[in-house]
């Protein structure tokens, strides 16, 4: 327990910094890969508190509050699957070197910024792992990609929303059908407090898969330099430690130092907490208004669709998952309760999201390579 590195070794054969700043450049990607965790979760904030927010359940100051809380706790719930995937199975680890993973960032970060600014919810993970893939290519072209890894992301892409779609369709006629005699305040009462839980688990999924794609990238960072595996704490695991592992329900093992695992689930808990509010306008009404039973069943079917691919060590998009859920509750009450021109705003967004993170990316890891690089050989 408490393994550092999750790529294999031998990617310290990359070409990485050497000399007296060389220590100094690791610290600071380090930190801009939890930059990059700190705006995952300001811009993803708007998936995890929307619909709780937009059905007045909590205020924005107390959603956030409550989803940073659980986004912070899936640190002992899950394993590393998706850290894993991220650090050694979509790009050649031994290709990868400490500017690799700087331009990626950058790009992912450059892309993130740019659609928070139009309050377009794209996906912070399809940001980062295109960034890492376009800045791998401008280093030493398609021959770097592990395509082995990628289908399943690549697949989840058109999955995760239609999954969630079906499910919160699902939810919404069920919850419907049971509760068809209920009174209307009884049943606002009572989703009310449900909806307090499934915000929650939706938070807590959010971030056991996306908190664990920055672990992933610190994971590289270190295996890129060379850094010696730092597999322990002490001569011993504390017990403390020890009784964190326990904690993990879904039964996968942390392959992470902890260090890693909770300085990374701290960043993406802060950056909800600061939250994107020009985002949340758009999933919490832009899309379709819901009530509190709607915003449960939304929800519910997000949280599922995303723990379920957290098991599969599949670096999904939660974004995708919220959005399909939020159209298949609004579908629900019909076909024009919903504002299908956001709809087509956000698809756009997805799509543009892989070819713009990436070129921006490798734009960035040639500059980086002709300006920075030299001056630490």
């Amino acid at each position: 327990m408490g393994t550092l590195l999750l790529a294999s070794s031998t990617a310290a054969a990359s070409v990485h910094p050497s000399g007296g700043h060389a220590l100094l450049l690791i610290v600071f990607i380090i930190l801009v890969a939890l930059v990059f965790d700190f705006l995952n979760g300001f811009h993803d904030a708007a998936n995890s508190i929307a619909t709780i927010v937009s059905t007045r359940v909590l205020s924005p100051t107390q959603a956030v509050t409550w989803a940073a809380f659980f986004n912070f706790a899936a640190a002992f719930l899950f394993g590393t699957n998706v850290a894993n995937t991220i650090g050694e199975k979509l790009v050649n680890p031994q290709v990868v070197d400490i500017y690799v993973v700087f331009g990626g960032l950058l790009g992912a970060i450059v892309w993130n910024i740019i659609t928070w600014l139009l309050a377009l919810p794209t996906s912070s993970s399809h940001a980062l792992v295109s960034g890492i893939a376009g800045a791998a290519i401008a280093k030493s072209g398609v021959g770097v990609l592990l395509w082995a890894g990628w289908w399943p992301l690549l697949l989840f892409i058109i999955l995760s929303p239609v999954i969630g779609f079906i499910l919160g369709t699902f939810n919404m006629v069920a919850v419907s059908w049971i509760f068809r005699r209920a009174t209307p305040h009884k049943v606002d009462t009572l989703f009310r407090r449900l909806q307090l839980v499934s915000a929650g688990i939706y938070s807590l999924g959010h971030g056991g898969n996306d908190a664990q794609k920055t672990m992933g990238i610190i994971v590289m960072v270190l295996a890129a330099t060379g850094v010696p595996e730092i597999t322990h704490w002490g001569t011993h695991d504390p017990a403390w430690l020890a009784w964190l592992e326990s904690l993990n329900v879904f039964g996968h093992a942390h392959n992470v130092a902890w260090w890693i695992i909770l300085s990374c689930s701290f960043a993406i808990a802060m950056g909800t907490m600061f939250g994107g509010w020009r985002i949340v306008k758009t999933m919490g009404s832009g899309i379709t208004r819901l009530a509190p039973v709607g915003g449960f069943c939304a929800e519910a079917a997000a949280a599922t669709t995303i723990i379920m691919a957290t098991g599969w060590g599949i670096p999904m998009s939660t974004t995708h998952a919220i959005t399909g859920s939020i159209l298949g509750v609004g579908t629900t009450k019909g076909v024009r309760a919903v504002r299908w021109i956001w709809g087509q705003r956000i698809v756009t967004a997805w799509i543009l999201t892989l070819p713009c993170s990436a070129f921006m990316a490798a734009v960035a890891y040639l500059v980086i390579h002709h300006l920075v690089e030299p001056f630490f050989r």
